[in-house]
């Protein structure tokens, strides 16, 4: 750290040099250039400290949070609540693994599956090991259940789908920058057109098909919403040929689209629910899959598991999170604000924004082609807003502890970006 320059707790900085403060930034990018992977290529802001929708860097200067760490912050920013459940359970008991049992795993059980309504819940890390487990899940029922015949069970994917970058992730990918150079893939996946029920239910007619795994919208393919009623006749697709239905709710789940689970909007239950990123409220990956017990329950000691999944430092987190999200009322908040932000969405110049689509407060900005969406993402940090393209949309989705005079102030920042865009 520069002489000229002190940061105490990350959350009071002293200036004594305005050159070394305009330092600050740059060091940390070229420390992390240096040491780090270069497997992302981030917006060019160094953070140092986050409360509630605000972000802000080792400069000092404050920043609405429009990405919320890929929805993995639905609560806002260390939440109290969540917090003070992190450090409870760390002053007593932080790791068992599940060779022992925990004082608090079945507490968790129990919570999350009458809150969801499945039989079972298997506790995991990532939001892709949750779509790794709910792989093998599937594949054992195939075997078990339906009787697939061994090693031809298959799996059916949508275009655009994402859902990690691990072997099996990448091999249902139809993204280059995830799966080129990566081969061989994992056999037994099929992908289809996503929102297309002919082309789903021509796949679903092949006796070895054990499963569909989806995101009930699409999140990295750029915020991309199903016609009505696709996950209604999803779920009666899949009823009809005998095949688990997987929904990938990770980012879509617990508030994010202002329900508790996206599929709510069609009032829809699917075989098997994956959760993650907001389970924990960015405090520490923690994701669950559920499933009833004739799904669950192929699954036998010693054939899945995870030395932290249902760590107890983890499951006390959850439990704070998912408590957050019913006493604060986040789903109903992001129900109504996604509305209103879209709303003024509307407002953006048509010769710059092709489309501006979303649900709740999961929601994007398309651009003509001519626009960067990354050079606009810059323009908006510089004006105090943080948001990241994907895919060349732009993403927009704050914590969803947002308000309504906070909501119209971003966008009020969006609008007056894209309007010096057209003035140019």
């Amino acid at each position: 750290m520069p002489e000229s320059v002190t940061i105490n707790n990350l959350n009071n900085i002293t200036v004594k040099s305005s050159s070394a403060l305009a330092s600050l930034s740059q060091k940390v990018f070229e420390k992390e250039e240096k040491y780090s992977a270069h497997n992302y290529h981030p917006i060019p802001v160094a953070l140092c400290r986050a409360q509630g929708v605000f972000m802000w860097d080792v400069e000092g200067k404050r920043y609405y949070d429009f990405l919320a760490a890929y929805s993995a912050v639905n609560q806002g920013h260390c939440h109290p609540k969540i917090i003070e459940a992190l450090k409870s359970q760390a002053e007593i008991l932080t790791l068992t693994s599940r060779a022992f049992y925990s004082d608090v795993l079945g507490e968790y059980a129990k919570y999350i599956t009458e809150m969801f309504g499945y039989d079972k819940v298997l506790p995991m890390n990532t939001g892709v090991e949750g779509g790794e487990t709910a792989c093998k899940l599937a594949r054992k029922w195939g075997y078990e259940v339906k009787k697939i015949p061994e090693n031809s069970a298959k799996i059916v994917f949508a275009e655009g789908n994402f859902w990690g970058r691990t072997m099996a992730a990448v091999s249902s990918s139809t993204d280059p920058s995830s799966y080129a150079g990566f081969g061989p893939f994992m056999p037994g996946f099929e992908i289809i057109p996503y929102d297309d029920l002919e082309a789903l239910e021509k796949s679903l007619q092949d006796p070895n098909v054990c499963a569909f795994m989806v995101e009930p919208i699409q999140g990295e393919a750029g915020v991309r919403v199903p016609k009505r009623g696709y996950l209604q006749s999803v779920r009666e697709l899949c009823t009809k040929y005998n095949v688990l239905w997987i929904a990938d709710e990770v980012q879509t789940g617990l508030g994010r689209t202002g329900k508790l689970l996206a599929v709510d909007h069609e009032n829809v239950r699917p075989d098997v629910l994956i959760l993650g990123k907001a389970l924990s409220g960015g405090v520490l990956p923690v994701s669950a899959v559920l499933a009833n017990n004739d799904i669950m329950l192929c699954i036998k000691p010693g054939e899945h598991g995870s030395t932290f999944g249902g760590n107890p430092l983890g499951l006390r987190v959850a439990m704070a999170a998912l408590q957050v999200i019913k006493d604060e009322k986040l789903c109903e908040n992001s129900l109504r604000l996604g509305e209103i932000l879209r709303n003024e969405l509307k407002k953006l110049p048509t010769d710059i924004v092709q489309e501006v689509r979303g649900k709740g407060l999961m929601n994007a900005i398309v651009t003509h082609d001519a626009y960067d969406s990354f050079e606009i993402c810059i323009k908006l940090k510089e004006c105090g807003l943080l948001a990241k393209p994907s895919h060349g949309i732009i993403r927009l989705s704050p914590p969803l502890c947002i308000t309504e005079e906070q909501i119209m102030e971003c966008s009020s920042i969006i609008l007056n970006v894209f309007n010096s865009l057209k003035s140019k």
